[in-house]
């Protein structure tokens, strides 16, 4: 499977430490946050990775390189100066990730998870999301897992009145997520609502080390953490 992992964004809450550094180059327990991605990648057994480039792409570049470093080839997708969203970004980085299922991972999110572990994504599906319990900084989650019919796994709902979860920026696609879809900046949201009415969204529920990293406190926070030994 080939993985992508979204370092385009700005990441305006996190000023000033933004301001000439991406936000997945930012370091937590001693190395950059996408660093912690692509040893857990290679982990899982990926061998090639897209990644993302718009904001201080040139550092990501420099700071990456091929990716020989993690026994990786990294290929860089590069959107300009403004970025694509996720659903644009991801789009415009099709025909580097090949025509089947591919893992997607947010670069600004620190998580203990084992890529290995996540599940196949079933025929009838056109996506799988990992969901975590919600942090504090989102305690109206996301969205709700329901049995699937067929007794394999969840779907994803967003069932009015049920128990939510987050989405912990973590998913597998297949190409044909994306159909439909045209050249440009779009958000993921309304291609996730559309999958969920077709009842092709699976999901699975994390409840390991997790960590939005929204803001610099929290930042702080996890770096503490992973020096005191208390994760990772």
């Amino acid at each position: 499977m080939r993985a992508m992992i979204l370092a385009a964004g700005r990441g305006e809450r996190m000023r000033p430490l933004t301001d000439e550094l991406p936000k997945p180059l930012l370091c937590v327990g001693g190395r950059p946050l996408i660093h912690w991605h692509l040893q857990a990648l290679a982990r899982a057994g990926v061998r090639d990775v897209v990644v993302n480039l718009a904001w201080r792409g040139a550092r990501l570049r420099e700071s990456l390189g091929d990716g020989a470093a993690w026994g990786l080839r990294i290929h860089f997708s590069d959107e300009g100066e403004q970025a694509l969203e996720t659903g644009g970004g991801i789009f415009q980085a099709l025909p580097q990730l090949g025509d089947a299922p591919f893992l997607v991972v947010n670069g600004d999110i620190w998580t203990d998870h084992d890529f290995a572990r996540l599940p196949a994504l079933p025929a009838d599906a056109t996506a799988s999301l990992v969901l975590v319990p919600n942090p504090p900084q989102h305690l109206q989650g996301d969205f709700t897992l329901t049995p699937a019919p067929d007794g394999d796994g969840r779907l994803i709902t967003e069932t009015a009145g049920a128990v939510r979860h987050t989405f912990a920026g973590i998913g597998i696609y297949r190409p044909g997520f994306f159909a439909g879809c045209q050249a440009g900046s779009f958000a993921l949201l309304p291609l996730l609502r559309r999958a969920i009415a077709a009842r092709a969204l699976r999901g699975t529920l994390y409840d390991g080390a997790w960590y939005d990293i929204g803001t610099p406190a929290r930042l702080r926070e996890l770096d503490q953490r992973l020096a005191s030994g208390g994760i990772g």
